[in-house]
């Protein structure tokens, strides 16, 4: 009977967890190491090690990293599996052995490089993303692609519902890719094409925030899901105090070019319905102000709205 490979996970929370636990279940786990989380996560995670049997390492900022090929070298795994592990691999770490490490990327790559492609499809409307199977290198999300795995955006996914699903069938592709070096002497992979390669950075503020006047109702739909719930919504500002819209809605009914951002009405549920640059309205639900988290309906009740212009 042929051994069983022996696979180093390497994670930065959450997101790989599922997995993590799959691929312990069929028992190819032989470490795991855990990138910056917090100290109640990496200790959870620290005690299931342990009473599995499995090799467990923190690695909580670039100069523990120093430790990692010593770390590796002891374990003597066959293949080195990343989930969103946070931190770059050094050309000596990853001299290890060719072809040894894998990253699984979860979105399209090349055209989707970096450390939030979840956001990044939501915003740009695209009707699917993928999980992406590669090569690692010295260089974020650049190796030679073994295969990208395509998984639908539904109309109303946001970033956690989409999170959710790409966590569940990542499980599956990281076991497959598993059993694919289980029973195979070598994978095939081809190297990334440059011309339609690109490298998103994580988001700041200029991406979150709503342009009333330059975004269409849909842009700025898809911009509220993308948001949700990793900043807590898209941003914008309401007579001055920064908030946040959690929950909206086209209605797709047109204002008679308006100035784009002014509060036309609020309906029975209390919706506040805002005019976009489309001649089309949206209608906020829920959001988050200085007050807290609340219902359109009761962020009225504290301010008057109608006519007022959101920036």
């Amino acid at each position: 009977m042929e051994t069983q490979k022996r696979i180093l996970l390497l994670c930065g929370g959450k997101f790989a967890f599922k997995a993590l636990q799959l691929l312990a279940f069929e028992k190819y786990i032989c470490g795991v190491a855990i990138g910056k989380v917090s100290e109640r996560i990496a200790d959870a995670l620290e005690r299931e090690c342990e009473d599995s049997g499995i090799a467990f390492h923190s690695f909580p900022n670039k100069k523990s990293m120093m430790l990692m090929k010593d770390w590796i070298e002891e374990i003597q795994p066959d293949y080195i599996f990343s989930i969103s592990f946070p931190f770059l691999l050094s050309e000596d770490i990853l001299s290890y052995g060719t072809e040894k490490f894998i990253n699984f990327h979860p979105g399209p790559l090349p055209q989707y490089r970096g450390v939030m492609p979840i956001f990044e499809v939501l915003r740009n409307q695209e009707s699917q993303t993928a999980i992406s199977v590669h090569f690692m290198n010295s260089k974020f999300d650049e190796g030679d692609i073994i295969f990208n795995d395509p998984v639908p955006i539904k109309a109303n996914d946001t970033y956690g519902t989409l999170t959710v699903k790409l966590s569940s069938r990542l499980a599956q592709v990281a076991l497959n890719t598993a059993n694919m070096l289980q029973f195979a002497n070598k994978i095939p992979s081809i190297p990334q094409d440059t011309s339609s390669a690109y490298y998103f950075e994580k988001p700041d503020l200029s991406d979150t925030y709503i342009n009333w006047k330059r975004m269409t109702s849909d842009e700025i739909i898809a911009l509220v899901n993308a948001c949700n719930p990793w900043n807590t919504g898209a941003d914008f500002s309401f007579n001055g105090e920064l908030s946040k819209i959690i929950s909206a809605k086209i209605l797709n009914e047109p204002h008679n070019n308006t100035l784009p951002g002014t509060i036309l009405s609020t309906d029975e549920n209390g919706s506040i319905n805002v005019a976009c640059n489309d001649n089309n309205q949206i209608s906020i639900e829920i959001l988050k102000t200085d007050s807290g988290i609340m219902t359109s309906k009761q962020f009225t009740t504290l301010h008057p709205v109608i006519g007022v212009i959101l920036n």
